[in-house]
């Protein structure tokens, strides 16, 4: 049941109105029930009240998964602050470009999370508007400061703030790269992401009562909006995870009894081929949703068959559709599960069409163009972008190849140009030859996903030296990772003398393969 108004405030009171005394977040020895929650988040929103942050403002978060993340998220959502998500695993370069373009007053980070200070990698990054940044380590002294000074803020303040904000206003901002190498900030409102997931967890099944483990970053709309929102709209537990630890996994399934376990394919792979998943007791797990890559019918019976999961079911979106267009749904064989994406959910409208525009009969392949409340309000300071990504009727233009079948069900054949999936993440090239021709030694560089059995696919970078210069292969890949997410980094590269063009001098990456691939 959806609050009367469509905004987080209004869900988090609702939420704590019908479960206050059940369970919202485990995360160690932070406990919280719905009612412990909504006034933990409140103490956020009355320091974020003090700091003079005002509706229509942006706070970023940096930080792995974490009570504290959404406490913050939310403290500062329901007050009509945006959220800007940062991937943990950026370099300071990559973390300043989108703070400084989303204009963030303030950033929530740690210290000490895989051994790196966050912070600290913005050091030497010009951030004209970043007033502060609060660490969300537990138990650090800057953050119990940092909430104190919201003691001075009234609870009729809070309830004003709160009830200011409308269903339409943005509530977060989640940068997705493009074909054009720079990211862009999808702007959504808080009606369309609580619309969104209340059919997310209708399709998939998530129950009140469920103990959720997410393994998914907060960072990303799987671990955020189809993870603690989600549970949210629901009455789930949520337990959060930081990193992903098979053996630490498998420890908290049987020992917490987790009910759902969402993730990319990668995290069930991992957990099938650790050999403690046979002597674990993982009778508690009843629902998986996966996607962002393909999943074998063989790893679906292997999800049933050796973790034991009830129903294992997929799903498809965009950041640009607050993460969801289409699911399969609890009963779906395992062929159909392995070959679709499912169902558009209710009230999205799909389109398949031909390079002119015009529409393509079932079984046929066409460009997926999508219609319906979950469509972003736009790219932020983008109005181009915006205009070429949502024509004049709305249809936002996936740039995925997809077929439909005569019951509906949806398969994605080829995805959004040049793009590829690394482990659950979306890699552009034209980003990652942008942070590689930082490279002393690279003159031009053309990037490609290549397959790779645990992480679908993996980058490799294939290169054109500047005379006179030599690469090592080694010395580059590390170079790479100091200089850009790990999952964006290329695992191996090829040295070449030209990249292949076309008329327009653009480089056509269809044609880089390797002796070994035309000869397959």
């Amino acid at each position: 049941m959806l609050p009367d108004k469509l905004t987080l405030g209004a869900l988090v009171e609702s939420a704590a109105a019908r479960w206050g005394d059940k369970v919202a977040i485990e995360d160690g020895d932070i406990v919280l029930t719905f009612a412990g929650l909504r006034e933990q988040a409140s103490c956020f929103s009355r320091a974020l009240i003090a700091e003079g942050l005002v509706n229509g403002d942006r706070i970023g978060i940096w930080a792995p998964n974490s009570a504290e993340w959404e406490l913050a998220a939310i403290g500062a959502e329901q007050i009509g602050i945006a959220v800007v998500p940062l991937n943990t695993r950026f370099k300071g370069r990559e973390a300043a470009d989108i703070l400084g373009r989303s204009g963030a007053k303030l950033l929530f980070s740690v210290k000490g999370f895989l051994g790196m200070d966050l912070p600290a990698l913005l050091a030497n990054e010009d951030l004209p508007a970043l007033r502060r940044t609060v660490l969300l380590n537990r138990g650090d002294e800057g953050l119990a400061a940092f909430l104190a000074q919201g003691e001075t803020v009234g609870d009729a303040e809070l309830a004003d703030r709160i009830a200011a904000v409308s269903p339409e206003d943005v509530i977060d901002i989640l940068y997705t790269s493009g074909t054009t190498g720079r990211p862009k900030g999808v702007m959504s409102a808080h009606q369309q992401n609580i619309r969104t997931f209340e059919a997310w967890a209708n399709s998939v099944g998530l129950h009140e009562g469920d103990r959720y483990l997410i393994v998914n970053p907060y960072f990303h709309s799987f671990g955020y909006k189809a993870g603690w929102l989600a549970a949210l709209l629901r009455g789930a537990t949520v337990l959060p995870v930081a990193m992903f630890d098979t053996g630490k996994i498998l420890e908290m399934i049987e020992a917490k009894r987790i009910a759902v376990l969402p993730g990319p394919p990668t995290i069930y792979q991992s957990l099938l081929d650790d050999p403690a998943h046979k002597t674990r007791d993982l009778s508690s797990l009843r629902l998986a949703v996966t996607g962002a890559a393909s999943v074998p019918p063989s790893l679906i019976r292997r999800m049933h068959d050796e973790l034991g999961i009830r129903d294992v079911l997929t799903a498809y979106g965009l950041t640009e559709t607050c993460g969801v267009v289409t699911a399969t749904k609890a009963g779906d064989p395992p062929e159909l599960v392995s070959a679709s994406c499912g169902l558009p959910i209710p009230g999205v409208s799909l389109r398949l069409v031909d390079p002119e525009g015009r529409d393509v009969p079932d079984g046929q392949p066409g460009e997926l163009l999508v219609k319906g409340f979950n469509v972003m309000k736009g790219y932020l300071d983008d109005p181009k972008a915006t205009a070429e990504a949502i024509d004049a009727e709305g249809w936002l233009r996936t740039g995925d190849i997809a077929i439909r079948d005569e019951d509906g069900y949806l398969r994605i054949t080829d995805r959004a140009k040049d793009m590829f999936i690394s482990g659950g993440f979306n890699c552009y090239p034209a980003e990652i030859e942008a942070l590689i021709l930082d490279h002393p030694a690279v003159a031009r560089v053309a990037v490609t996903g290549v397959p790779d059995l645990r992480m679908g696919e993996v980058c490799r970078a294939w290169i054109v030296p500047k005379p006179g210069e030599t690469i090592d292969e080694a010395e580059f890949i590390a170079w790479c990772r100091g200089h850009m997410a790990n999952y964006k980094a290329p695992r191996s590269i090829r040295v070449v003398e030209t990249l292949p063009m076309n008329a327009a001098g653009k480089v056509q990456r269809f044609l880089l393969k390797d002796e070994e691939e035309v000869a397959a």
